[in-house]
């Protein structure tokens, strides 16, 4: 179908001479999917708050224990994750597909970075399913028909956006975003987003946040708890809330350090 096309990669040549978002979170993350201009840059931003990759190892810890919840206690089989990212350990079916292999993952991406590594998201087991969608974030509409593909919408599903919401500058726009797609999605259906705040190293964090946006990479936003509040509107949040992302039931490797994302799940009845 359209949304699942090969791309041309002639269409978008591939920039090393401009950081890029995911490979700057991939330098932080420890990963080798990046390139100088990207350590570069991250390590600018380092400056002002050093503990950033602190804060990308808690994000990813958060996905993992998230999506292991609404795959156990939840009985949630099909997830939706949009604002992939380039692919490192514990993706959202590894861990879905450990707890249930008979779960389906559609992942979403606009970022031809990520659609040239989305083979290693494709990996699922035999009794379950993976799919790939190349679609922005802003167009739910786009992401809910190629998702129907392989994921039945008239079963609740798990919809996450860590760290995609940000690149949403608007925020009435990005509340639009996720109320259309919660629209269309069953009863029982969760909302899983992590969110950069200003509410840890605030200033620290708009001054970053301010470096990152003139470098060249894909602006972005922060947000605090009131706003991220509004991005949860059309759900019951799940105990404890929104907090740090490093505090959403941790797990005793975690540790109890408040980081500078926050994150929530929430539930549509």
């Amino acid at each position: 179908m359209p949304d699942s096309a090969p791309r041309d990669p002639a269409a978008d040549p591939l920039r090393t001479d401009v950081s890029h978002s995911a490979r700057i979170w991939n330098y932080w993350l420890g990963g080798k999917d990046h390139y100088e201009v990207d350590a570069e840059v991250g390590g600018q931003i380092l400056a002002f708050v050093p503990e950033l990759p602190r804060s990308a190892v808690a994000d990813r810890r958060f996905l993992a224990r998230a999506v292991r919840h609404l795959a156990g206690e939840a009985g949630i089989r099909q997830f939706l994750d949009i604002g992939t990212g380039l692919p490192v350990a514990n993706n959202t079916h590894e861990v879905a597909q450990g707890v249930d292999p008979s779960c389906r993952i559609v992942y979403v991406d606009k970022d031809p970075v990520v659609l040239d590594h989305a083979q290693a998201l494709l990996t699922s087991t035999p009794e379950g399913a993976t799919d790939y969608i190349e679609a922005d974030a802003r167009d739910p509409e786009a992401i809910l028909r190629g998702a129907a593909a392989t994921l039945d919408l008239d079963q609740p599903i798990a919809i996450t956006m860590l760290g995609v919401l940000n690149f949403v500058m608007d925020t009435d726009e990005a509340v639009d975003v996720v109320r259309r797609l919660l629209d269309a999605a069953a009863p029982g259906s969760h909302l899983v987003v992590s969110h950069p705040t200003t509410e840890v190293d605030g200033e620290a964090m708009v001054a970053a946040v301010e470096h990152w946006n003139s470098q060249g990479s894909a602006p972005m936003t922060l947000r605090n708890r009131e706003d991220l509040a509004r991005i949860f509107s059309g759900v019951e949040l799940l105990p404890p809330g929104i907090v740090s992302c490093s505090r959403w039931r941790p797990e005793p490797a975690d540790g109890d350090v408040e980081v500078t994302h926050f994150a929530g799940v929430g539930v549509k009845r």
